[in-house]
């Protein structure tokens, strides 16, 4: 199976070790404007097709699917030539810049017949993992209440400067993982309360934000992320858990400790991810991730199967991204019906 990369800054890197560890797969084309980055990564990984123009790596093809790692003004055309070149299609998350973009994208690559994931990897961080199958085997009985937690200080704007400049921040880049592992546990959501607040006096978007989610099933679970937290130890970058069930209480606190009570027996796991041959403190837990949901991609294109977070089920997360913006602006509920 061959791929190819648009896009080869700071993250993409982590892909493309990824890529590269998974069996019978090579990429085998990257794309990037900037020629510096192209060249550094094609140097790195042996890569001999390097292009500054999607459009041009479209046209001269030789593979079977395109891992769009662009920014998310960017993502609309280069999924929709991806489309158009009958490639199967992974896209970076935010997907999209608003619903009318998302809901095009999905269509696209259903007209054209192709299999279209979004990079939505927190839910496949191990530790968290090891929670939402704890879960969904009953472990803890019918949930009803949960808080679903990433709070930081840690400095991201240093290898990511563009995080600092936008007029969204927290909830688009980081709360949008959030809330799908939310959606992972708790299922779909009917309404959304949310308050932002901006810390860091030196970025122009919400740094702090708290999010209220109604779910469809009867759970009620509060999503709350920061990057404004100072505290020692630093939790960076892990998602911490407290899930309420009928039967019992399910933990994933500091360290990745799962502690599941129930039935009057209270056990402890160690669920820390490996670290993998390429990856790093503290970032191991999301560079492992990102080598599982790309090996899920690859798997569900060998089988014919959807990917659990295909392009239109993300279509769910992107809009509580929106929800949560508009009940923070206009300070209510806002119901998912209204998007």
């Amino acid at each position: 199976m061959k791929g190819a990369l648009i896009g080869c800054g700071f993250f993409a890197r982590n892909q493309l070790h990824a890529w590269r560890d998974i069996d019978g797969v090579e990429i085998v084309a990257i794309c990037d404007r900037d020629a510096g980055r192209l060249n550094e990564a094609g140097d790195q990984f042996g890569i001999e097709r390097r292009y500054s123009d999607a459009n041009a790596m479209f046209a001269d093809g030789g593979f079977d699917f395109v891992d769009i790692a662009t920014t998310a003004p960017s993502h609309r055309p280069l999924v929709e030539a991806a489309a158009k070149a009958g490639v199967h299609i992974i896209c970076q998350k935010p997907f999209a810049e608003n619903m009318a973009d998302a809901r095009a994208m999905v269509a696209a690559a259903e007209a054209a017949g192709k299999v279209l994931m979004v990079h939505e990897n927190f839910r496949w961080q191990s530790a968290v993992r090891a929670a939402i199958d704890a879960l969904r085997s009953g472990a803890i009985g019918t949930p009803f209440f949960g808080r679903v937690s990433f709070r930081s200080g840690y400095d991201v704007y240093a290898g990511q400067p563009y995080l600092a400049e936008g007029k969204r921040f927290i909830i688009e880049d980081l709360g949008i993982h959030i809330l799908d592992i939310a959606r992972a546990l708790f299922g779909e959501v009917s309404a959304i309360t949310a308050s932002t607040k901006r810390v860091n006096p030196k970025i122009n978007g919400e740094d702090v934000a708290t999010m209220l989610l109604a779910h469809q099933g009867g759970v009620t679970s509060v999503v709350d992320c920061s990057y404004a937290t100072k505290r020692d130890p630093e939790t960076f970058p892990q998602t911490l858990l407290e899930i309420d069930g009928t039967q019992g209480t399910l933990r994933l606190d500091v360290g990745y400790r799962l502690t599941i009570q129930a039935g009057g027996k209270s056990e402890t796991r160690d669920v820390a991810p490996p670290v993998l041959p390429w990856a790093e403190r503290p970032w191991h837990n999301i560079q492992e991730s990102v080598a599982i949901i790309q090996q899920h991609f690859v798997d569900c294109l060998r089988k014919g199967r959807v990917p659990e977070t295909s392009g239109a089920d993300n279509l769910n997360t992107f809009a509580l991204v929106e929800a949560a913006y508009l009940s923070a602006a206009e300070g209510r509920t806002v119901k998912l019906e209204e998007l």
